[in-house]
């Protein structure tokens, strides 16, 4: 008897990452990418979303493009999602740009740099305004479409600033088709019980549920749960880790995931 043919309604699973390199430089002070690479292989993952991501930015990363560094080094596709671009430094020809990234071993079918609020850091005079920065990758996971959604929000102890982007966050999730698979990672840099987020864990699942543990930051000592993978729609976590990796100063999230 022949097999039945596959078809949409069997569960795929999908391995994701959320991770903030630091721009690659590790808990000892040293810049080294191919850490961070080796951490990305390791966790044998499908999608990574990227934050602290140089592209021809400063000495600190060699004026490297880390997005396609990165890319390279794990064997996947990328895109990269500047919050910065600026003009380049003295006698460089690259722009230099400072952003979030995903890198995905499933085919890219569109990728979008949404806008949101954001208070920038490069200017003392600067008032919370939209700027890009929230990536949006759409993959085919053996023909599943899936919405990848990159953040990094805003770091200050004042959470208005990160109360708007969650607002801004949402309006783009809305827009997508209804059923539409989400996955939401990043670096929140709040905790899960931060008023803020409630809005945002109104329509998106933290993979890490009720769980004790989970801590990603500071990576030598980690003391706090700032990084997150989230989904929404009909997808499911089987499991959720953090590696303990010291890479970065933060360390990642691993999420295995359901895809009915």
């Amino acid at each position: 008897m022949l097999a039945a043919p596959a078809t949409a309604s069997v569960p795929r699973a999908l391995r994701v990452m959320s991770y903030n390199i630091h721009t690659g430089i590790g808990t000892d002070g040293r810049a080294d990418l191919g850490r961070v690479a080796a951490a990305v292989r390791a966790a044998d993952v499908d999608v990574v979303a990227l934050q602290e991501v140089d592209v021809h930015w400063s000495d600190r990363s060699g004026y490297a493009d880390q997005a396609r560094e990165l890319a390279r080094l794990t064997g996947m596709s990328v895109y990269f999602a500047p919050i910065y671009d600026l003009d380049p430094a003295p006698g460089r020809d690259e722009r230099r740009r400072y952003g979030v990234a995903v890198l995905s071993r499933h085919p890219i079918l569109s990728a979008t740099n949404h806008d949101i609020t954001r208070w920038s850091t490069l200017d003392p005079d600067a008032v919370p305004e939209p700027a890009p920065g929230f990536a949006e990758v759409v993959v085919s996971v053996r023909g599943t479409p899936v919405h990848v959604y990159d953040t990094h929000l805003d770091f200050r102890g004042d959470p208005s600033v990160r109360a708007a982007q969650v607002d801004d966050m949402l309006g783009i999730l809305a827009e997508d088709p209804p059923g539409a698979r989400q996955l939401l990672l990043g670096d929140f840099n709040a905790e899960p019980a931060a008023p803020e987020l409630a809005p945002l864990f109104e329509h998106v699942r933290d993979v890490w549920g009720s769980r004790a543990g989970g801590h990603t930051y500071p990576a030598g000592d980690p003391a706090s749960r700032i990084d997150y993978v989230t989904v929404a729609g009909p997808v499911r976590a089987l499991n959720a880790t953090v590696p303990g990796t010291l890479a970065s100063d933060h360390r990642p999230v691993v999420a295995t995931l359901l895809l009915r």
